[in-house]
């Protein structure tokens, strides 16, 4: 876990999205202006976080963490959320099952996924068996700068030194062993396990009973850019399901894709501050 900002100020704790890690807020931070504790999860499997000892991850361990996070750092009073897609799923989830322990959530496009069918079950077990047996062996790069480029060609709004920073920092150097013995080389911080297909379905009904518990006022900010989340969560289908929140705002950030922290930090720091106000009454 990461910490920014004095020991005795208000705690904000944020929650990163899939195959990610709390240095992705980094630049987000620096935009803060207000005095805040600040403290990024790095989710099990991810960053510095030990990796988990089965097959795969599941929702609810999240939760858990979530929970165990939060009896360190607040104990005694809710605390303020910033969660970025796979952390504003857990986070909306949480928010609902402990409504007492979250005092205000911001969103980053924590959309949820479509909902899924019970027929649609041995498939769903059927892939994630076969993936067992096919798993490919763990990446290595061969440098920190060659993740920096992937990272630019996907987003051509980072530049060249955000791009490394998130590189040296979303890695660190290992020897794997293959077929031709011992290799070395850069590793991302990311347990491969996370993208194996999850062999449980995502049970849409569970979700929204969570979210109409929320008691916590809502910040959901959403990115211009188009791509495949954007195919569903502009649907009506979609729309519909945030009518589950009982206090929800929603906000657009300009010039943004999906990692709208790395590409408008200042933008979204503004944002989350006016939400939060003060940290407490």
């Amino acid at each position: 876990m990461r910490c920014w900002g004095p020991a005795d100020a208000p705690p904000m704790v944020l929650l990163h999205g899939w195959m990610d890690s709390a240095a992705s807020f980094q630049f987000l931070v620096d935009a803060f202006e207000q005095e805040r504790r600040v403290y990024g999860l790095d989710w099990r499997g991810y960053g510095y976080s030990d990796r988990g000892a089965g097959d795969c991850y599941w929702f609810p361990d999240y939760l858990a963490d979530l929970e165990a996070v939060l009896d360190a750092v607040s104990p005694a009073a809710p605390v303020d959320l910033v969660a970025h897609s796979m952390g504003g799923n857990v986070a909306c989830m949480y928010a609902g099952i402990r409504p007492e322990r979250v005092r205000r959530l911001v969103n980053l496009e924590g959309y949820g996924l479509p909902g899924s069918r019970p027929e649609q079950a041995p498939g769903r077990y059927a892939k994630w068996l076969d993936a067992l047996r096919t798993q490919r062996p763990e990446r290595l790069w061969p440098s920190t700068q060659a993740l920096a480029a992937r990272l630019r060609a996907k987003n051509m709004r980072l530049d060249v030194a955000r791009a490394e920073w998130l590189a040296q920092n979303w890695m660190r150097s290992a020897v794997l062993d293959d077929a031709r013995g011992p290799q070395e080389g850069w590793q991302l911080l990311a347990d491969p396990a996370h993208k194996l297909t999850n062999p449980v379905l995502y049970r849409l009904e569970e979700v929204l009973a969570c979210w109409r518990q929320i008691t916590a006022p809502v910040l959901l900010v959403e990115s211009v850019e188009p791509d495949e989340w954007h195919r569903f969560t502009r649907t009506p289908e979609y729309r519909e399901r945030l009518k589950n929140f009982a206090s929800l705002q929603t906000v657009v950030v300009a010039q943004s894709g999906h990692m709208l922290h790395h590409d408008q930090p200042t933008i979204l720091a503004a944002l989350i501050e006016e939400f939060f106000g003060r940290p407490y009454p």
